[in-house]
């Protein structure tokens, strides 16, 4: 039951922090945001607190607080490396942690993506999954033309019908990419130079998906990845999104404000393994010092931080008495935004962790090679195999 088992963390990496200000700190690295050792220490310390996976942002425009667009602001860090890449640059060098980039689904094609998580999941010898990510913006779709977006003035504005559009979509997109990692049975590949064959063909499927946006032939290109099915997780605010949720995820983040809110939003995702409580935390050791951080961030930003998720500002003993209460509620793990890079993600490892260590929460070892089974998660037997 998930209000004794150990919980499973997760944090979501940003760029230098999900506090717009946190590029701004003495210890924050900006001018290596866009290097491959920059995000390889991130994952490192990561892993170092034995976490679950890590997540990293993408998207398909440059960072902005208007709604649709660009903005002017130039005190905000702007531009990103490509997640899934990042991902496979930091495969080499991690040995246990799961790699989640997210990917926008909206405007691209689920072979690519296919065969690039199944690359990363191969590279990490079976710790690869992807964040599936819509996008409403009329400033993305301009990006790809293929496609006419209207220009969102106010969230009122985003018509039901083209939100529930882009998640049907979503959950198409994850089903063809899920077909497309079983197009090649597990021992597809004989690899046997005295005979000349290096692949059984009839071990290689068509998958035939036939959809209202795209329509997939297969087989892939790339072999079946290690984990046959790497994770898809998915955030989930509003009912398509629990409803992607429930249709396509292994794990799903949600954003309570307390356990009532818990309990409502688990109705609405049942049937998903895994459902993870979503924060922004800024820890620190002294009571106060977090929020008095926070708030001297908060005035270089010229305004207060809010986010879609609680905001959280304390102590490691503090954040571990949410998350324990929240467990109770229902939740079996937590993905954790730092507010601000690499201060509140080594609270996260070196304070948080432990903390829930010694109340016998968290692991003390990695007990899996792949993210699938830190997860707990079998590994799915390939549809297109005979039985």
């Amino acid at each position: 039951m998930p209000g004794t088992s150990p919980l499973h963390l997760a944090v979501a990496l940003d760029g230098a922090g999900w506090h717009p200000a946190a590029w701004r700190e003495a210890d924050a690295r900006p001018r290596e945001l866009f290097s491959g050792r920059y995000w390889t220490d991130l994952v490192l310390e990561a892993e170092r607190g034995l976490l679950d996976f890590v997540t990293i942002e993408d998207s398909l425009g440059p960072q902005s607080t208007a709604l649709d667009g660009f903005d002017d602001r130039v005190d905000q860090v702007r531009g990103r490396l490509d997640a899934v890449l990042v991902a496979a640059r930091v495969a080499p060098s991690t040995s246990r942690i799961g790699l989640v980039p997210s990917a926008i689904v909206t405007h691209t094609e689920p072979f690519h993506l296919s065969k690039a998580v199944a690359t990363v999941d191969h590279a990490s010898r079976g710790r690869a999954g992807f964040r599936p990510v819509i996008s409403a913006r009329a400033s993305d779709a301009k990006h790809f033309g293929r496609r006419d977006v209207p220009v969102l003035e106010r969230l009122d504005d985003l018509e039901d019908r083209l939100l529930l559009d882009l998640f049907e979509e979503a959950a198409d997109y994850v089903e063809a990419v899920r077909r497309l990692w079983d197009s090649w049975e597990d021992d597809a590949e004989i690899r046997d130079a005295a005979t000349g064959r290096f692949v059984d063909r009839e071990k290689l499927h068509r998958i035939d998906f036939e959809g209202r946006w795209f329509s997939v032939r297969g087989p892939s290109i790339t072999p079946r990845p290690p984990q046959g099915q790497p994770v898809v997780s998915v955030l989930a605010h509003v009912a398509p999104a629990y409803e992607l949720a429930v249709r396509a995820a292994d794990v799903v983040h949600v954003t309570p404000f307390d356990s009532s809110d818990v309990h409502r939003i688990l109705r609405e995702v049942r049937g998903v393994p895994h459902v993870f409580g979503e924060l922004v935390v800024f820890l620190d050791d002294r009571p106060g010092a977090a929020a008095s951080r926070k708030a001297r961030l908060d005035e270089l930003a010229g305004a207060e931080y809010r986010s879609d998720a609680l905001v959280f500002t304390g102590t490691a003993g503090e954040l571990a008495d949410l998350l324990l209460g929240w467990r109770e509620a229902g939740l079996s793990g937590f993905r954790l935004r730092p507010g601000a890079v690499p201060h509140d993600l080594e609270a996260i490892t070196r304070a948080l962790v432990p903390e829930l260590q010694r109340r016998g929460a968290f692991r003390t070892e990695y007990e899996a090679d792949t993210l699938r089974g830190l997860l707990g998660l079998p590994r799915p037997v390939n549809r297109y195999a005979p039985a």
